[in-house]
């Protein structure tokens, strides 16, 4: 790890050595009440993420994004191609209540929620501290030359990572295809989806790499998110902070001696025992301040309260705070600028709630066929020839479909068949004609409205163009 105090610690991450080059980090293992309100949190979440996509609601999958296909499920409901804009507004949603969750509480989600973390600090992190032991046995394991037991431990660690990563590649994946899909190609075997096998072993590679190697440096160089919290955080933001006014005092911060009266030396109640430093996931001294590495992961809040219950000084040197709270011990409350991202978010919030009840089943376009002209039909009657399109957005069959005019007299033929179903999330072209009188038509141009009726109920509505001869406008 990096040498950095509190004068240069801004002028290069902690991951780095004097040379430039890549100094690892070997965090020691956590322990306290906060890691284990993140394990269970992260044990929650990661099952949620390796059962989501194989949950149906009403035979949807409760999470999929088929971007190939543009089909999209959120909790079991169908998107469409034609939904997209519904799908903008939520995204948007999500973006607005994570900038808000930000600004109240810091770097929160990146310490507890982020797949990166959990699956580093709950998965891989806990493998390693399993097949090679503490902060400590690990540096001497990598000093240590290419003998039998690193070689052993070493194999032995890269297989159960690939092997993890293979999985997680195969989760991501029923995310993306859909879990019936995926079970479908592992019936199959490699042989017969050779290009899906490929592209599982370039994901699993990529999941390896992250994981294996890159590590903390995804959080310090890669994610933009620790660059867009130095915008959103202020002085009342809630975040892990070193109450700097208590560890430092007149003296600042010092060794611990036994049987000292440290109240009365003017020293702070730091100790200098680095413990915080050598549990950090990121390689940082959260003395030196609020930095972009930090990923609230309170790490260093469990370290710094053993070492204080240990020399019998108060807890809480390192904790949830906010910097006004410590300068001028203001408690948090909500300011102008939270009010309106809560504002904002509940306006979005309300406008995807209703777009969503109002969303109709059935989505229908009937457009003009491209090159085709009016035709007359007797004395009278025009007809046009259109194209039209039906998305049934549910799981049940729609059935005894037919079209009908509603903003002018006159007949709706279809080239097939006068009724038909469209089946539950399925998809029905064809082809039908308009014929209307001419003597109805207010220019050569008019906007028809048509109605689509299931055994006899209207379910939706269309509009589109009708052309006629310009000599009856």
């Amino acid at each position: 790890m990096a040498d950095q105090g509190q004068d240069n610690f801004r002028d290069t991450i902690g991951t780095l050595d004097k040379e430039g080059q890549r100094a690892w980090v070997y965090p020691k293992k956590p322990d306290g009440k906060w890691y284990e309100y993140r394990k269970y949190v992260s044990y929650i979440l990661l099952a949620f993420l390796f059962a989501a996509p194989f949950i149906k609601i009403n035979g949807n999958q409760f999470l999929m994004f088929n971007v190939l296909e543009r089909r999209f499920n959120i909790f079991g409901f169908p998107f469409w191609p034609q939904d997209f804009h519904l799908f903008v507004i939520m995204m948007i949603t999500g973006v607005v209540f994570v900038i808000l969750f930000t600004v109240a509480f810091g770097r929160l989600f990146c310490g507890w929620v982020c797949p990166q973390t959990i699956f580093m600090e709950m998965v891989f992190r806990r493998i390693e501290y399993w097949i090679d032991g503490d902060r400590g046995k690990q540096i001497r394991l990598a000093k240590m030359p290419w003998n039998a037991e690193k070689i052993k431990k070493r194999v032995l660690k890269w297989f159960v990572f690939f092997v993890i990563s293979f999985l997680i590649a195969n989760v991501f994946l029923a995310y993306l295809i859909g879990s019936d899909q995926l079970i479908r190609y592992i019936t199959d075997g490699p042989i017969k989806q050779l290009s899906t096998f490929i592209s599982l072993l370039i994901f699993t590679g990529v999941f390896y790499f992250v994981f294996a190697w890159f590590r903390e440096q995804v959080c310090i160089i890669a994610c933009p998110y620790g660059r867009l919290q130095g915008v959103l955080l202020d002085n009342k933001s809630i975040i892990v902070a070193y109450d700097h006014k208590r560890g430092e005092k007149e003296e600042g911060r010092a060794k611990f001696k036994k049987n000292e009266e440290r109240a009365t030396t003017g020293k702070g109640d730091c100790i200098d025992c680095f413990a915080c430093v050598h549990v950090c996931p990121t390689g940082i001294d959260i003395r030196n301040g609020t930095q972009l590495e930090c990923v609230n992961c309170t790490a260093c809040i469990d370290a710094c309260d053993k070492m204080m219950e240990a020399v019998d000084l108060p807890k809480g040197l390192i904790r949830y705070t906010s910097e006004d709270n410590i300068e001028k011990k203001e408690k948090f409350k909500l300011t102008p600028r939270l009010k309106g991202y809560i504002v904002v978010l509940g306006i979005l919030t309300a406008v995807l709630i209703g777009m969503l009840f109002l969303r109709n089943d059935i989505e229908a376009n009937i457009l003009r066929l491209p090159g085709q002209l009016y035709e007359h039909k007797g004395e009278f009657n025009i007809s046009n020839v259109y194209t039209y399109k039906l998305v049934n957005k549910t799981v049940d069959n729609i059935e005894n479909i037919e079209f009908k005019l509603l903003s002018h007299k006159g007949t709706i033929q279809l080239v097939s068949q006068d009724k038909f179903t469209v089946e539950g999330q399925g998809l029905s072209e064809g082809t039908l004609f308009i014929e209307i009188d001419s003597r109805a038509l207010s220019g050569d141009k008019d906007r028809v409205e048509i109605g689509i009726y299931s055994d006899g109920d209207l379910i939706e509505t269309t509009t589109t163009a009708f052309l006629g001869p310009r000599s009856f406008n």
